[in-house]
Parts: structure tokens; C-alpha cells; sequence
């Protein structure tokens, strides 16, 4: 069975599938329209100094998302690719 994680959970430089989220409404088209799809691989690139927001690579995209947004996009993690 895989166990799920927030997206804002993983640390720097890990990887992470899209599997579920929890967002409704407006909230979930824009995750969508930005490529958080179920089965999407996600890296996670950098952070601001603050910690908030973090930086994803995602379908060859870099996408910046606050803490709250990515809380509510759950990921299986992945090994990096060697």
C-alpha cells in the first residue's frame, strides 16, 4: 500500500507523484490547469528564504505554490532517478 504526503512535506530535491486532491472548487481547476494530475511526477526544486513559497518542477514547468496550496495536493514518494 503507498502512503500518501502532503506535497509541502517533501524535501528539497525529492520526488513525489500526484495521487489525490483535496481541494474543491476554483482551488482544484487552477492545481489541475497547472498539471497536478494524478500520476504526475513532481520535483521539488527550491525554496524561498522564508520557506514559503516552494518552487516544483512539474511537466517541464517550474510552478511556485504557498504551503496551504500544496498541503492539499497528496503524493506518493519516489526514489530519484539515478
Amino acid at each position: 500500500m503507498e502512503s500518501l504526503i502532503p506535497l509541502h512535506r517533501l524535501s528539497l530535491g525529492s520526488f513525489g507523484k500526484v495521487r489525490k486532491l483535496t481541494a474543491k472548487g476554483n482551488s482544484r481547476r487552477r492545481l489541475l490547469d497547472l498539471g497536478f494530475i494524478y500520476d504526475t511526477k513532481v520535483e521539488v526544486l527550491r525554496k524561498s528564504p522564508s520557506g514559503d513559497p516552494v518552487a516544483y518542477e512539474i511537466r517541464g514547468a517550474v510552478i511556485a505554490l504557498r504551503s496551504e496550496e500544496a498541503s492539499k495536493i497528496l503524493v506518493e514518494c519516489l526514489e530519484p532517478d539515478r
